[in-house]
């Protein structure tokens, strides 16, 4: 058995998820993008793609859809039909762990007919482009009424954002925009509502190469399901049991060279909230110190982070001034060098690239 320490598994991560150099490549032609890249705060998406390829962000291969958790993410096009089939639960206790809510109690007990239900009301509803709110309205008139809810402030009944979400790519819908004007369109050729779950040894073996070496536990988080169902599904062929730190964990066996091999990465990057980096969800190794986790995944509004020499050594957060500057506050757990501040305020020109303004400002508080 192969053990290895905390250093080892960050070095395996950052060079897995193309933060070791960035590359001339079109975003869609990032390994990255088999795992996803996750919408999270504007622009969020765009840092993530420009802290790994000099390329511009924009690539019409992509498209934002639900995906993990019910959370948008940017996907190749052509991975759509793959992926809906992995996404799809596992069980009907797979999907009543997906739907727990205190929001939405009687809802639990419908398991997979919950998503079946949403995925055929969003096909009805989602044919053009078509504002986010309004598509709720409509969509919660079509499913069981145990998954909506008593809206007080609109005075109306509301499907559980997490359920409709969870079931968007199933029912065929990508996301147009986000924000106050938020809209959703159809998909087009989208791939059929699942009637099983086909393919969850991709979504595991994705997580794995990105974010291993890690256990059921974490693929389960990462999903939103039932730690349980993972381990029934769990592949047991390719995969190696590794020890990190003295925990037990797995890789895939055609992994296992770069994680031995992985020494720690130099430079600095300017990371999203929600950088796929971050969805590793064993966040005790990300960023063994407790008050440091606080900061980097908080309830509400999670920032960027800093990237130095392959850890994470502080958080961010942008402030457009109009349309020519971003500027970058930078909260650091610790001290930054002269020359690593240099190279920070450097590098935060791809953040402002990311944002389409030619000017970066960067200050610590």
């Amino acid at each position: 058995m192969v053990s290895v320490d905390r250093a080892r598994v960050m070095a395996f991560r950052v060079r897995a998820l193309g933060l070791d150099r960035r590359v001339d490549v079109q975003p869609a032609d990032l390994g990255v993008l088999d795992l996803g890249v996750q919408q999270y705060m504007p622009d969020s998406a765009e840092v993530a793609l420009t802290a790994r390829t000099s390329a511009e962000p924009a690539d019409e291969r992509l498209i934002a859809v639900w995906a993990a958790r019910g959370a948008p993410h940017l996907h190749r096009r052509e991975d759509l039909l793959a992926l809906s089939g992995q996404l799809w639960p596992l069980s009907e206790e797979d999907a009543r762990s997906r739907i727990k809510s205190g929001q939405i109690p009687d809802g639990v007990a419908l398991g997979i007919r919950a998503f079946t239900a949403t995925a055929e009301a969003l096909r009805e509803v989602v044919t053009g482009p078509i504002a986010r709110g309004a598509a709720s309205t409509e969509v919660s008139r079509r499913v069981p009424v145990e998954l909506t809810y008593e809206c007080r402030s609109c005075k109306a009944r509301h499907i559980a954002g997490h359920v409709w979400q969870q079931a968007g790519l199933a029912g065929g819908v990508q996301v147009l925009s986000r924000g106050k004007d938020a809209q959703l369109g159809p998909i087009e050729d989208a791939p059929p509502v699942p009637a099983v779950n086909a393919g969850i040894e991709g979504i595991i073996a994705n997580y794995l190469r990105f974010l291993g070496p890690a256990g059921p536990g974490e693929v389960a988080k990462y999903l939103g399901g039932s730690a349980a169902e993972i381990r029934k599904v769990w592949p047991s062929g390719d995969l190696v049991e590794v020890r990190v730190d003295g925990r037990k964990a797995w890789l895939p066996e055609s992994e296992m060279a770069a994680l031995e091999t992985a020494e720690p990465v130099k430079g600095v990057r300017w990371l999203p909230g929600m950088d796929p980096l971050l969805q590793a969800r064993d966040r005790d190794l990300l960023v063994p110190d407790r008050a440091a986790q606080k900061e980097v995944w908080r309830v509400l509004g999670n920032p960027g982070v800093l990237l130095v020499d392959g850890e994470i050594a502080g958080v961010w957060r942008a402030r457009m001034a109009g349309r020519k500057r971003v500027d970058l506050t930078v909260s650091l757990f610790d001290g930054l060098s002269a020359s690593r501040r240099k190279e920070a305020e450097k590098e935060a020109a791809e953040v402002a690239r990311a944002r389409g303004v030619p000017e970066a400002t960067v200050a610590y508080d």
